[in-house]
């Protein structure tokens, strides 16, 4: 009897290890595809919002933002545009700062691995310090952008290989086009920081904004917010050019949809 016993609650144990296992592993294959799932709708979120960015106007989204934030968020004409370009997407910052006559064959090697380690829908922005006359970019690294997928760039600096970046179609905004190169004038100085480009403060994951107006950032905290006002504004002003047209009036359209 003693022996039958011990059997029976050995089997008992075996099965009850056995049902403990069982709903260990279901818990935690569900626990892993609920994190999946996660993953995969913050990505198709961060989508949607940057495809709709794209549908607004410039000028709409920093006439939100100053009512929004209460300050303006948006670049100076000096930032001008290689060709004529719309996009929409997530700030990769980089900083580079002066160091001339460096002989260091890594200086600037941060600078191409944030390049490589971008991710679609990124926009490439650049600090150059005093860089009007220095190209902080050129086609070498457009292309690398364009094959990963970058929305564009925008560099407060100069670019320079243009030709180049316009026949493959990669949009950039600079202050300027330059011939010159930030090889041994200058050294990487940090990626994915804040930084200050053409007067905009600029952090790591902002929506960076630009169109045939100029080039805007929304402080990605404030994104929904400023899209959605944004929205309504250019549907206000695209409601009110027919209206004028009819009326002849731009008074009357300003009194009925209150947009200017």
């Amino acid at each position: 009897m003693a022996k039958f016993h011990f059997s029976s609650c050995r089997f008992t144990n075996v099965f009850l290890y056995t049902v403990l296992l069982m709903i260990a592993i279901v818990t935690g294959t569900s626990l892993l595809k609920a994190q999946k799932a996660g993953t995969a709708a913050n990505a198709s979120d961060d989508t949607s919002l940057i495809d709709a960015f794209k549908h607004v106007e410039v000028a709409s989204v920093s006439d939100a933002m100053e009512q929004v934030l209460g300050k303006k968020m948006y670049m100076t004409h000096r930032m001008q545009p290689i060709f004529t370009s719309k996009f929409a997407g997530f700030a990769l910052t980089v900083r580079l700062k002066k160091d001339e006559g460096n002989n260091d064959p890594t200086a600037l090697s941060g600078m191409l691995a944030a390049i490589d380690g971008g991710a679609a829908n990124s926009v490439y922005v650049m600090s150059v310090e005093d860089g009007a006359d220095i190209a902080g970019m050129g086609g070498l690294m457009g292309t690398a952008m364009a094959a990963r997928g970058f929305s564009g760039a925008v560099i407060d600096g100069g670019v320079r290989d243009v030709g180049y970046l316009r026949k493959i179609g990669f949009p950039v905004f600079a202050v300027g086009i330059v011939p010159s190169t930030s090889v041994n004038h200058y050294r990487f100085a940090g990626s994915q920081v804040p930084i200050v480009c053409d007067g905009v403060t600029v952090s790591a994951g902002d929506i960076v904004v630009a169109d045939a107006d100029g080039v805007a950032v929304v402080p990605r905290a404030k994104a929904d917010e400023v899209l959605a006002l944004a929205q309504q504004m250019d549907f206000k002003e695209h409601s009110m050019y027919p209206y004028i047209e009819k009326m002849k009036s731009i008074e009357e359209a300003v009194k009925k949809f209150g947009r200017l």
